[in-house]
């Protein structure tokens, strides 16, 4: 008797272990860049290392978006652009017609910074200014909502995070706030079981941070959340990008 259990658990543990190397490989991220100095950086390193089929692409340098739909998993960038703009800026309207596509079908959509004003507005949740403009790298603090949440459920409830904003997702009838810092209220949003929204980021590094440096020194003047290039470039990026990391392995898993 004793074999037999063991055996069908030998048999179960290979068939797991099977599923989820085919998994791996069939999975199909779309990630949407809205500036060349906005790379996904982190999210990169991440795929390549799982072998997924990464797909990049950017609609501000011409790329067509809007029929898009073999992907699984959708993800979109920050960008110096506002997501109100969507009404008079064509790829961002293509943008959201893709997300409302998306959404629909029951996809895995992720949004940083921008992205995920972006998704607030497809959702009719219109994108607000935030209190405090935020430039650095400084703490955000997770409720009580995340002890029951797939993603962050044991993610420390102080973390640092990457800040480059000055607005912040709108919010439904229905979207959680789950994380917030002392400059702005909405860090991050689950919007349903597979959307979540990230107004702070955890996939830029550090050479991600300095191109952004390069790209937009005038984000740096002087107010209570911005940090000096000095300060920016001090900080330890490999332990705000494993959070990533360990994110977006559970997110595939949703």
């Amino acid at each position: 008797m004793k074999k037999n259990i063991h055996y069908l658990i030998t048999i179960i543990a290979h068939f797991l272990l099977i599923t989820s190397t085919m998994k791996a490989h069939s999975m199909k991220i779309l990630c949407i860049m809205h500036a060349d100095f906005e790379t996904p950086g982190a999210i990169t390193t991440w795929a390549q290392t799982n072998n997924y089929d990464f797909t990049v692409i950017k609609p501000y340098a011409g790329d067509n978006c809007k029929s898009l739909t073999d992907f699984d998993m959708l993800i979109l960038m920050g960008g110096p652009q506002n997501a109100t703009d969507h009404a008079t800026i064509g790829y961002l309207a293509d943008e959201i017609t893709l997300l409302k596509q998306a959404i629909n079908n029951n996809k895995i959509v992720i949004g940083f910074c921008l992205g995920a004003q972006l998704i607030g507005e497809s959702l009719n949740a219109k994108t607000e200014k935030s209190p405090e403009k935020e430039v650095g790298v400084y703490p955000i603090f997770l409720n009580s909502e995340t002890n029951n949440d797939p993603l962050l459920y044991d993610i420390p409830k102080t973390l640092a995070a990457i800040h480059w904003h000055n607005d912040m997702p709108g919010l439904t009838q229905n979207s959680q706030i789950l994380a917030y810092s002392a400059g702005c209220p909405r860090q991050i949003i689950r919007y349903s079981d597979k959307i979540y929204g990230l107004q702070c980021h955890l996939e830029i590094t550090k050479e991600g941070m300095e191109t952004l440096i390069a790209a937009c020194p005038q984000d740096l003047q002087p107010s209570t959340f911005t940090q000096s290039q000095k300060e920016i470039l001090t900080q330890d990026y490999n332990i705000i990008n494993n959070t990533m990391f360990k994110l977006l392995e559970r997110l595939i898993n949703l």
